[in-house]
């Protein structure tokens, strides 16, 4: 059952240095958003329109490539280095970040495939998962306009985002900072083909069944499609449609962050579903494009309670774990 009710809606335009008063007000209701539902629609993050517009263009140029020339990128066989093309159902998301044991996973496995395809790239300078792209004569400009799409993305995570979350946590806005100074992010690129919209209520196909994100936190740009649903704060297994609006980036708490505040904030649920039919649907629902940058501490953090989130009568819910550890762990699972 899907609940209609809105995401809360954090504008930055007045942030700023994170100084101000009114920077503090709008880091208390980011905070606000990412304690009491995990997730938030972000205004004047300071990317343009235009920059988001033209990422898809090349996003839609990419998927619509021969299948053979796709895979002259393709993502390497160990999960962990997750770069490269993946092609219709070869990623299968592992619902929840309990589950590991290879019996579960091939349970997953055989239900209902995620039925869409990927392109994932990450900082230009992490040797030990370099990035995998198709020659230069197959898409030319692609690979030089994708990374300074990543880059907008880094710059807003480390001038705005980040330092709003130390704010709201009452921690040094510089907090964040030196645990994300290397850039272990990743920027992906899905396509959710068309297919026959009984084929995915009925659940011979799906796009991506329930899940929680793995890292710090997830910036997410959408199409004009619809189908992504929130797990409702109030109602466990009910979903709230995260509706698409032009100018707007999604944002959600990933898992490492929700152990790192001690659930504090708070890692939510998140689906992607058939979305509501349209006039002219005539039993298709249509391609689906949208753009995930998933912000990860460096891989040598040691994630263990924040100061402001234990003390006496509020015990560490959570072992310290190094962030490569986790992550890889969470990545094996999806291949």
């Amino acid at each position: 059952m899907v609940e209609h009710v809105t995401l809360p809606t954090v504008d930055f335009a007045l942030f700023g240095d994170g100084t101000s008063e009114e920077a503090k007000a709008i880091a208390s209701k980011f905070y606000e958003a990412c304690r009491d539902v995990g997730f938030a629609y972000l205004l004047n993050t300071g990317i343009p329109q235009d920059k988001v517009d033209l990422m898809f263009e090349w996003s839609a140029k990419f998927f619509t490539l021969p299948s053979e020339t796709k895979l002259k990128a393709p993502h390497p066989p160990e999960g962990w280095k997750h770069r490269g093309y993946s092609g219709v159902g070869v990623e299968q998301v592992a619902h929840q970040a309990s589950v590991f044991d290879a019996d579960e996973l091939a349970a997953v496995r055989k239900t209902s495939p995620d039925f869409k395809e990927s392109f994932d790239i990450g900082t230009e300078e992490d040797p030990r998962c370099e990035n995998v792209w198709i020659p230069e004569e197959d898409l030319p400009g692609f690979r030089k306009y994708a990374m300074s799409f990543y880059e907008s993305c880094r710059e807003f995570e480390m001038k705005t985002l980040l330092p709003a979350l130390a704010i709201g946590l009452r921690l040094d806005k510089q907090f964040f900072l030196d645990y994300h100074s290397r850039g272990d992010n990743q920027l992906r690129l899905l396509h959710y083909p068309e297919v026959p919209t009984a084929e995915l209520t009925s659940g011979e196909k799906g796009r991506i069944r329930a899940h929680t994100d793995f890292g710090t936190g997830t910036l997410l740009f959408q199409d004009d499609c619809g189908g992504l649903e929130v797990e409702s704060p109030h109602e466990p297994g009910k979903f709230i449609p995260a509706v698409p609006m032009r100018g707007v980036i999604v944002f959600n708490i990933g898992d490492l962050l929700m152990r790192w505040s001690n659930d504090t904030l708070k890692s939510t649920f998140h689906r992607v579903r058939a979305p509501p039919p349209k006039d002219g649907d005539n039993g298709v629902c249509r391609e689906r494009f949208s753009i995930p940058y998933f912000i990860t501490s460096d891989r040598d953090t040691v994630v263990d309670c924040l100061p402001t989130c234990w003390g006496p009568d509020r015990p560490k819910k959570y072992e310290p774990i190094a962030t490569g550890e986790y992550i890889d762990k969470r990545l094996n699972a999806n291949y």
